[in-house]
């Protein structure tokens, strides 16, 4: 309703993620936000707009039951596909230990988000994807804002989405260049699980 520009494909609701299926509480490809973080993601996405950019929202608001489903994860047999793709040199129980993946959220507070962007293309054209170095939830160095594991280019991509989140309100998370949260957020100590439809 706020940033009706925005993009939204929110990962969890099917299998192209690190648990390799859908992940509990998605049933809808919804992105929920606080109003708050809703207007200022919308102000971001104005100044993103302005660039030749538009925002993809990955994930927002996330239940507390899809937390508790990475935490199961966390104990099951690893699939060798899925961890190339996104834990390459981890075990799933050193993502727990290293906090990758936690039992508590900022995703279930409701403003946090994780997203990147994508280049508008020419009339008529479809937007085109912007390398951002890694993929988006991939566990490492690599993922860290400001890895020197990446391209100047990439970096560059980076900043121009840090440079409008921060603008907007937002931090960011340093060893996550998709992620960001509110400042100022409403509900510091809410950890939220509704299902999103």
């Amino acid at each position: 309703e706020y940033a009706p520009e925005v993009i939204v494909d929110l990962k969890f609701r099917g299998s192209d993620n690190f648990v390799g299926e859908p992940v509990d509480g998605y049933k809808a490809n919804t992105c929920y936000l606080t109003e708050l973080a809703a207007k200022s993601l919308a102000r971001a996405s104005v100044a993103l707009k302005a660039k030749g950019y538009q925002i993809v929202a990955l994930d927002c608001t996330r239940p507390q039951r899809a937390v508790n489903h990475f935490v199961r994860w966390t104990k099951t047999e690893d699939s060798t596909e899925i961890k190339s793709l996104y834990y390459p040199d981890f075990t799933k129980p050193q993502l727990f230990k290293k906090g990758y993946i936690a039992s508590k959220s900022g995703h279930s507070r409701g403003s946090t988000i994780d997203l990147t962007i994508v280049k508008l293309g020419e009339k008529g054209e479809a937007p085109q994807p912007v390398d951002m170095g890694t993929r988006f939830d991939f566990f490492g160095p690599a993922s860290h804002t400001k890895s020197e594991l990446i391209s100047d280019t990439q970096q560059s991509n980076r900043m121009i989405l840090r440079d409008a989140m921060v603008e907007a309100g937002f931090k960011n998370y340093s060893k996550e260049w998709w992620h960001y949260t509110l400042r100022n957020e409403p509900f510091r100590k809410t950890y939220f699980d509704f299902e999103i439809n």
